[in-house]
């Protein structure tokens, strides 16, 4: 069947693919309900209809999924299982999302409110993910200490146990591919908890993973919110890792669960307020104004490395901002389901009152609203671009995530200037700079306190390169050979040799 092309063709998908949707959890390789029986309702925000009724996990669900995820781990079926079979699966894996990436991605637009076509580019980097740390598996080798004759020391790369996976909503299944691949690649047993604002790509992978032939208990998904089941896995003595995405504050409160129960490791990638530098010598002011446009209002601003603070030469500023404006006008909200629209809705109402709060402040704050601000009539929950001037980093608008499509510019002289407002940050994420002079780009790549830099681009970037940030970004990587590194532990071997 050829891809849809059109608003119609979309929604016509739509229509036969919802009456389909799983809403049950998957532990051991069934769909079951909840112990409780409690659901919670998946709206899509776009136009508040109801797509299913999801099973609320809680820690009874948790505690039937760790048991079985314990005992695949311990009976050896995956975690030594011979790695040329391992990535056999996953590759098998990676070929059913293929087949069905139209599907996956529809799943996500309708739950969580991004345009399909943003949905689809997900669908490439989720399988991309899955490919490539795939491809890994038999390529991660131990090593041969350098030993005298008598002895032969070895140090060995072992999976960790069971992992509990914490995503969020704004890309929910290419955040899971990042998060899953490297731990089931390194032959880890996984427990996938989606946020429970948009989970139901999640159980769709859930129905994928089995028909690949990953074995019972390995991998499973626990819908659910985070203060019942996501604290039943943090707390739980069974369950060696935690990787997560979301905000500092939950980041936090999970390391404290670490702390309290096992010293899980715990990896974080946290929240942003990333600063993206124009200097007056870069090249095309219209294409990096486009650019610049594009790094907040992508995904309606729901983007953890969201090009949020634009820090512009003075010399510039009013030529540039003026660009952004114009282009921020033509990245305006529509049908999720429309192949035009660049943004769509917000994900649900509880963010749309945050950024219209956050838009408010910054008009009180003295910031110049020079772009949107306005309510957008109709039943879902769309905001126009928006983009201040004027602002200081004590503004909140200034300095706090909003995680909405609302720009904030300041200016600068020099570039030292630009540096100090730059690192005047919590976070460290990530950060662009846009010249054309290589020893400045140098120097303030070195300069700046990010996990990430973009250099004459914003979010560039393949599945060879970590992601992830300093400060309170967090303190792990998802992708490239790294990750997969991150879920093995090393084992020192010393033989003694007659």
């Amino acid at each position: 069947m050829s891809r849809p092309q059109t608003l119609a063709e979309w929604q016509a998908l739509a229509a036969r693919l919802t009456p389909q949707v799983q809403g049950n959890a998957f532990i051991n390789d069934e769909f079951v309900p909840a112990v409780s029986g409690e659901t919670f309702e998946s709206l899509n925000p776009a136009t508040g209809e109801r797509l299913a009724m999801v099973a609320s996990c809680d820690s009874a669900d948790a505690e039937i999924a760790i048991r079985h995820a314990r005992a695949a781990f311990k009976s050896g079926v995956w975690s030594r299982m011979a790695p040329t079979r391992r990535k056999q699966v996953l590759l098998r894996l990676a070929e059913l999302m293929e087949a069905h990436q139209d599907e996956l991605a529809l799943l996500d637009s309708l739950d969580m409110g991004k345009p399909v076509t943003s949905a689809l580019n997900d669908m490439a980097g989720a399988i991309g993910s899955i490919r490539h740390q795939a491809e890994s598996i038999d390529k991660l080798y131990g090593e041969v200490a350098p030993t005298g004759q008598q002895a032969l020391g070895m140090v060995l790369r072992e999976p960790l146990g069971v992992v509990a996976s914490i995503v969020p909503w704004n890309f929910p299944l290419m955040m899971t591919a990042w998060k899953i691949a490297p731990a089931l690649a390194a032959g880890n047993s996984v427990i996938l908890k989606p946020s429970e604002k948009s989970p139901l790509s999640a159980l769709r992978l859930a129905q994928l993973a089995r028909e690949a032939g990953i074995p019972s208990g390995v991998f499973q998904v626990l819908p659910g919110f985070g203060h019942t089941v996501g604290r039943a896995l943090a707390l739980s003595m069974d369950v060696e890792c935690l990787a997560f995405t979301g905000s500092t504050a939950v980041g936090k409160q999970l390391m404290q669960y670490a702390g309290q129960s096992n010293l899980k490791r715990v990896f974080l990638e946290c929240g942003g307020k990333s600063p993206n530098i124009v200097f007056a010598d870069c090249a095309n002011l219209d294409r990096v104004a486009e650019s610049a446009a594009a790094a907040i209002f992508y995904n309606q601003g729901e983007v953890c490395i969201a090009g949020s603070r634009l820090l512009v030469e003075n010399s510039i500023r009013d030529a540039f901002v003026a660009k952004v404006v114009a282009a921020a006008e033509r990245m305006q909200p529509g049908d999720p389901l429309d192949p035009a629209s660049f943004m769509g809705a917000m994900v649900d109402s509880t963010q749309y009152e945050r950024v219209m709060g956050y838009i408010r402040q910054g008009i009180e704050e003295g910031a110049a609203l020079r772009a949107g601000g306005e309510e957008v009539d109709g039943p879902g929950l769309f905001i126009r671009p928006v983009v201040f001037d004027g602002v200081t980093p004590q503004m909140a608008i200034g300095c706090e995530e909003i995680f909405g499509p609302v720009l904030s510019v300041f200016g600068f002289e020099t570039e030292d200037e630009a540096l100090a407002l730059a690192n005047d940050s919590d976070f460290g994420l990530a950060a662009g700079v846009w010249s054309q002079d290589i020893d400045r780009i140098m120097r303030v790549t070195h300069r700046l306190e990010s996990g990430q830099v973009f250099v004459n681009n914003w979010a560039g970037g393949d599945q060879t390169m970590p992601f992830g940030g300093v400060k309170q970004s967090g303190n792990g990587r998802d992708k490239s050979h790294h990750s997969l590194a991150e879920y093995t532990q090393l084992k020192s071997v010393w033989i003694e040799l007659s």
